[in-house]
């Protein structure tokens, strides 16, 4: 399969701090485009929430932490980012150097051009759009590692002396075998008890999903990929909605705010009692 890496002098680069970021061998991070501010992770039921501003542009910034080249099979709402199609494992994705890093901007159109993700309500979502809203408010990368070619063995031909037996092949080397299916997954697939509560406070009218935005220039080119294993070396996982939702679901904690009350001095510029009138 080809798969999609992008050229680097088009490579929309932020610096986020870690402290934003959630991943092992990568890290992901979702920007707001609009205010240029990386989006805080609150860790709640097993999962990893962001607050998302309606209107909104944002990204998905990929931060790439392996020493060879990594494969992101990224979805949003259930939907691949590059082919549309319902998303799964074995899909195309993007292919990133080591330690290179890329925002991801929009549902890929071509070569030269993305729609851009925007924060929107459910049904105006482009899942909900395409028949698919079950999966809204969900962003996903399977990251995958390269499988490393073995370089060519060289045999010399043995001298063979009266009655030798040629060698045996037994102890020749084999490939390396391939890491452990879903080893280092960040969060679980699934979280059911996150899940119904989302879908039990709050109407599917309210939650934010993501719309298919105004059309941007981001050029791609296309490589081939040999992935060690046939599942993920690690998935990670991101819900997001607006920020009102995740207060209404106990995510995130609601500001206190003051009381205004009345000031016991209002006239503290005096020192002295003066007299009275008169």
């Amino acid at each position: 399969m080809r798969y999609v890496r992008w050229l680097p002098l088009c490579a929309a680069l932020v610096g986020s701090g870690p402290a934003l970021a959630v991943g092992r061998l990568a890290d992901v991070t979702v920007v707001d485009r609009d205010t240029g501010v990386a989006l805080t992770p609150h860790y709640f039921h097993g999962e990893y929430w962001v607050a998302g501003t309606p209107g909104a542009r944002y990204a998905i910034e990929i931060h790439s932490h392996a020493g060879g080249r990594l494969l992101a099979v990224t979805a949003v709402d259930g939907v691949n980012v590059i082919s549309g199609q319902t998303a799964g494992w074995d899909q195309t994705g993007y292919v990133f150097s080591p330690w290179q890093d890329y925002q991801i901007t929009g549902w890929r159109k071509s070569d030269e051009q993305i729609a851009a993700f925007t924060f929107t309500a459910l049904p105006n979502s482009y899942a909900a759009l395409t028949g698919r809203p079950a999966n809204v408010g969900v962003i996903g990368v399977a990251l995958f590692s390269e499988r490393t070619p073995l370089p060519p063995v060289v045999e010399e031909a043995p001298v063979a002396a009266a009655g030798a037996v040629p060698p045996s092949r037994a102890g020749a080397s084999s490939p390396a075998e391939p890491a452990a299916p879903g080893a280092g997954r960040a969060a679980p697939r699934d979280s059911a008890s996150a899940k119904a509560l989302a879908d039990s406070t709050l109407k599917r009218e309210q939650r934010l999903g993501t719309g298919h935005g105004e059309r941007e220039y981001s050029y791609v080119s296309r490589t081939d990929f040999d992935r060690l294993s046939s599942e993920p070396n690690e998935v990670i996982r991101i819900r997001y909605d607006s920020l009102q939702n995740l207060m209404a679901m106990g995510i995130v904690r609601r500001p206190r705010l003051a009381p205004v009350g009345a000031d016991p001095f209002p006239a503290s510029d005096r020192q002295y009692v003066p007299d009275p009138p008169g």
